[in-house]
């Protein structure tokens, strides 16, 4: 399968999220409300009522206000006045939050790769069938995969997004370089190529949120091997991140990649060693 093809699929596929695999707090991410023409008010949702607001939005017609009945209070943490704008292009939809996006000029972010330099784009590329994202002055205009996503599905957490981002006070744009391990080389062939997009766009992100890093070491004889940095290379569960998450995920968009090997250096080595026999002698006096 040609490499454009498989990424391509990557993007489009609703079948394996690694975030299912470790992150259980994402349940509380919030979702949002809205008028099909954008006119309203956005109010905040967990994410449990995700698929409640999916469902009843599909049937919306233009300037209906969708209503979730829940016997459990909401109480709106935060509201955002976002305007969606149709474009001549009908797989792009310009969104308006209301506040300024970008000081002048524009910026544009083509595919993942190019989004290492803005928060809100890596964010924002996360969301299933995002294609392309482009920010002007005072809007963000979103471009999707194809025509078979549905602007009513992605829609609420492109709302989400947008609205966790501007709360949070980050810059929109960084001098945050690309990570060097996961830049694709002339002379990387195309199954290499696919393991560090998905590391890149897919992996990578999720690892960061928890406080660590996820390097790329090399390929071989169907073997990916990766390095665990930060918070991850001490933590207990993170064999169980690599088989469990990474080594899942590679298999599924990858054949080729037969397991995962964590990489240790020679100083983490001797520091693991240590500390299982002070754990074995504690367990001993016990």
């Amino acid at each position: 399968m040609a490499a454009r093809s498989v990424c391509q699929q990557l993007r489009n596929s609703r079948k394996f999220n690694l975030l299912s695999v470790s992150r259980v707090l994402r349940e509380n991410r919030p979702s949002c409300l809205y008028r099909n023409d954008g006119a309203s008010d956005v109010s905040v949702l967990p994410k449990r009522w995700h698929s409640v607001v999916r469902k009843q939005n599909a049937n919306l017609h233009a300037g209906q206000l969708l209503r979730v009945q829940s016997p459990v209070s909401c109480q709106t943490a935060r509201t955002m006045f976002i305007q969606t704008q149709d474009t001549p292009n009908p797989n792009s939809l310009k969104f308006m939050p209301g506040v300024e996006v970008l000081e002048s000029g524009t910026y544009d972010f083509p595919n993942p790769q190019s989004a290492h330099c803005s928060p809100l784009a890596k964010m924002l590329f996360r969301i299933d069938g995002v294609k392309g994202v482009f920010f002007s002055r005072d809007a963000i205009t979103i471009t999707k995969a194809d025509d078979d996503m549905e602007w009513g599905v992605m829609k609420p957490e492109i709302f989400a997004v947008i609205m966790d981002f501007f709360a949070s006070g980050l810059p929109v744009l960084t001098d945050e370089k690309p990570s060097g391990d996961t830049v694709i080389h002339e002379d990387d062939d195309e199954t290499v190529a696919l393991i560090k997009e998905l590391l890149d766009t897919r992996i990578r992100p999720t690892v960061q949120e928890d406080g660590g890093d996820i390097v790329y070491m090399g390929f071989e004889k169907g073997v990916v091997k990766l390095k665990m940095q930060g918070s991850c290379s001490s933590c207990p569960s993170s064999i169980v991140t690599l088989k469990s998450g990474v080594q899942n995920m590679l298999q599924f968009y990858i054949p080729e990649v037969l397991a995962v090997e964590q990489v240790v250096d020679e100083a983490e080595a001797i520091s693991n060693e240590e500390f299982r026999k002070l754990e074995e002698q504690l367990n001993k006096k016990t």
